[in-house]
């Protein structure tokens, strides 16, 4: 289980002081408004920072970092995550999981056949979509009732009932 938690990435700069442009990677981004810090993951670790001010702009919240107040400073940030440590998530819902723990899952049908590797999950609006990747085969399995049985983070897997037409 990951430590850390990615909750954006640094696309552009914004403006001459400093400020960032972040897509947010959280699924609620008025969490910006109280961090007080954030790791930048880089090749060469984990940077800390403190957040000096936030405010949003259409889908990206802009950062402003404490100490940093020129272009030139923040230009090393871009393209790299966000992170912040997992004690200072957001708490879950019963039934809700954070997608770095889910990815690299075994999912499982009720059959007792491996399906596959979860990889990715996808927003959809409607519902979540697990992708599943089979070999060379990528299942996408809608995240309903009807579908996941049991999401079992100490075993490592998803229990699912493969409806047809889904493979």
């Amino acid at each position: 289980m990951e430590k850390m938690l990615r909750v954006g990435v640094v696309t552009a700069t914004h403006g001459l002081k400093g400020e960032v442009k972040v897509f947010p990677t959280t699924e609620d981004p008025s969490r910006y408004d109280v961090l007080k810090e954030v790791f930048v993951r880089g090749r060469a670790g984990e940077e800390r920072l403190e957040v000096e001010a936030v405010r949003y702009f259409k889908q990206f919240v802009i950062v402003k970092f404490k100490g940093i107040d020129r272009i030139e400073d923040v230009q090393r940030f871009l393209k790299k995550d966000l992170m912040i440590p997992r004690d200072q998530a957001i708490p879950l819902a019963e039934g809700e999981y954070f997608i770095s723990d889910l990815v690299g899952l075994d999912v499982v049908d009720d059959q007792g056949n491996r399906v596959g590797e979860l990889t990715d999950v996808l927003a959809t609006g409607a519902n979540d979509v697990y992708v599943v990747q089979d070999g060379d085969e990528e299942i996408l399995i809608p995240v309903i009732p009807d579908c996941i049985l049991k999401v079992d983070l100490e075993r490592g897997m998803v229990l699912v009932h493969m409806l047809e037409g889904l493979r």
